[in-house]
């Protein structure tokens, strides 16, 4: 077995990680999406997802509404990273250029302020050429309840 220490890879981080992991697994949106978690770790997540077809508006480029959802499931991997459940309390996005069919955006989350149960975090989404598709602000309140049981 080899510590997660010796990685680089702290015990907040690995949390937030198996917080990510167990977020996803309950989701039906991540899974049908094809939502990969790139990175997660205390106060931060970065996620994938590749556009297909089936996410195009009647202007053959993705929906807004699939822009938002990825950028709102970074947003909940990275409140949720404390272990603390945690839901949105008002989000907003603007939307800066297209994207299309076969290109897979980034959706990465950082955590800006976190005050007793309220946190603000930004979104941003790219291409994975780092070509800007959206910003995206979340307002955060938490449940006073863990995502997952510790042993």
């Amino acid at each position: 077995m080899v510590n997660s220490d010796a990685l680089g890879i702290n015990e907040a981080d690995a949390l937030a990680r198996r917080v990510a992991e167990h977020l996803l697994s309950r989701e039906g949106t991540g899974p049908a999406w094809g939502i990969e978690i790139e990175e997660a770790r205390e106060g931060y997540a970065r996620i994938g997802m590749m556009v297909t077809a089936a996410m195009l508006n009647g202007h053959a480029i993705a929906h807004g509404g699939m822009i938002f959802g990825l950028a709102d499931t970074a947003f909940a991997y990275t409140c949720n990273s404390r272990n603390v459940s945690t839901v949105a309390q008002a989000a907003s996005i603007v939307f800066l250029a297209q994207a299309k069919a076969g290109e897979r955006l980034v959706a990465e989350a950082r955590e800006q302020a976190l005050s007793g149960r309220s946190g603000v975090y930004a979104v941003s989404v790219t291409t994975e050429d780092g070509r800007k598709i959206a910003e995206f602000q979340g307002l955060s309140r938490s449940l006073n309840q863990p995502v997952l049981e510790q042993p």
